[in-house]
């Protein structure tokens, strides 16, 4: 290979260079290890040949003359020989791809929300990321999302208040993990000063009538055979007892102690708690058939496994009860109603519910007020017929 003269190598010079056969390198004056290989044909290389840390002379080419110019060669020349005499590749590898929306959702779904959060919030969260979610911010960079994604998103579930609100809380806390995760550098919350709208709970009550109607179905379903045969005595139980869907649905045979005389339920959203094991629950609990090898209460299908739906069973009875309006949970809405109709204070409502929080039963302080008015009415007229002229008793 001939060998020329080292020049500074420009734009001028480099177009200078010819072969009349084979090939050979010019190496540039100013930087060592920076040339160019020409060949007869014309082509030309840039190229830098230099020593690592544990080796001989290594040469690499950087690119053909015309896709990189002078000046983009020397600045890649330059970096290739630091990274050959630390005793690393020349090229560096390319970044990795910025994390999408979609990224962070998988791995917030996968190692934060199946590893941490309990079935029934893992059953919530699941359609908001799935539908809401990725859907709309899913293919965004995360550094790239800012609050008017998520004003935007917030605004166009607006007919859904409480959706709308819950995605937001969804995302904040998917934001706050992939800070923590090194997936976005610290920045402030893009969910943060979003406006949330105002939720109107709706609390339906069953009144005595609807109650008797309901227990009617109920005996009548049981009768018939028209529901899985344990959805009723799974509803009942739910009516007798104030408790959530899950905490009957997971209710396992061991958790019924008779000699405390309560229900012990293991893994209720608040944690542990107790039920009273009262008469009325006695009474349903001895008409469920105990099967062998299954634990749990309210069993299901399959062998050894419970009833994982009873969504299907409520909205036949309900309709067969002309009770379209009411929902599983407004089971525990009534029976928070009939408590307070019967006497029983906020406090003790909060405890046989299992609220975590005063604030969490203070949503029955209007009822506890109309409980009040009606005794107030009741005493007052009881007093007024023996103190007041029989015209203005009346």
């Amino acid at each position: 290979m001939a060998a020329h003269p080292q020049v500074k190598l420009t734009k001028r010079a480099v177009d200078a260079l010819s072969v009349a056969a084979g090939d050979t390198v010019v190496w540039d004056r100013d930087l060592p290890g920076f040339g160019i290989r020409v060949y007869a044909s014309g082509r030309k290389v840039w190229c830098v040949q230099t020593r690592g840390p544990s080796g001989g002379p290594k040469r690499v080419a950087l690119g053909p003359y015309g896709n990189l110019t002078a000046d983009q060669a020397r600045g890649k020349a330059t970096r290739a020989i630091d990274r050959i005499k630390q005793g690393l590749d020349p090229d560096p590898p390319p970044p990795a791809p910025a994390p999408t929306v979609a990224d962070l959702a998988a791995r917030y779904l996968e190692a934060h929300v199946r590893v941490n959060c309990r079935p029934k919030t893992i059953e919530a969260f699941e359609p908001i990321i799935q539908l809401y979610i990725v859907p709309e911010l899913g293919y965004l960079d995360i550094a790239d999302v800012d609050r008017a994604h998520v004003s935007a998103l917030h605004h166009k579930l607006r007919d859904k208040p409480t959706q709308a609100n819950q995605t937001v809380k969804v995302l904040a806390r998917m934001f706050r993990l992939a800070e923590a995760w090194g997936m976005t550098p610290p920045r402030r919350n893009p969910c943060r000063s979003i406006r949330r709208y105002r939720e109107r709970p709706r609390a339906r009550f069953l009144t005595p009538a609807e109650y008797r109607r309901l227990g009617r179905v109920l005996d009548a379903a049981e009768a018939d055979g028209s529901v899985f045969p344990t959805a009723v005595p799974a509803l009942r139980l739910l009516l007798l007892t104030g408790c959530r869907k899950n905490e009957i649905l997971t209710l396992k045979w061991d958790d019924v102690d008779r000699a405390a005389g309560e229900l012990q339920l293991r893994d209720s959203k608040t944690g542990w708690r107790s039920v009273p094991l009262t008469p009325a629950v006695a009474h349903v609990l001895a008409g469920i058939l105990r099967l062998a090898g299954n634990p749990w209460v309210i069993t299901g299908q399959k062998r050894g496994e419970r009833l994982k739906n009873l969504d299907e069973a409520w909205r036949r009875l309900r309709r067969r009860a002309k009770l379209p309006d009411v929902r599983i949970h407004d089971c525990r809405h009534s029976y928070a109603s009939r408590a307070l109709a019967l006497g029983e204070g906020l406090p003790m409502i909060g405890a046989l519910l299992g609220h975590a929080s005063v604030g969490t039963t203070a949503r029955y302080a209007h009822l506890a007020r109309d409980t009040e008015r009606t005794s107030a009415a009741r005493v007052g007229g009881s007093i007024g017929a023996a103190i007041l002229p029989r015209a203005d008793a009346a």
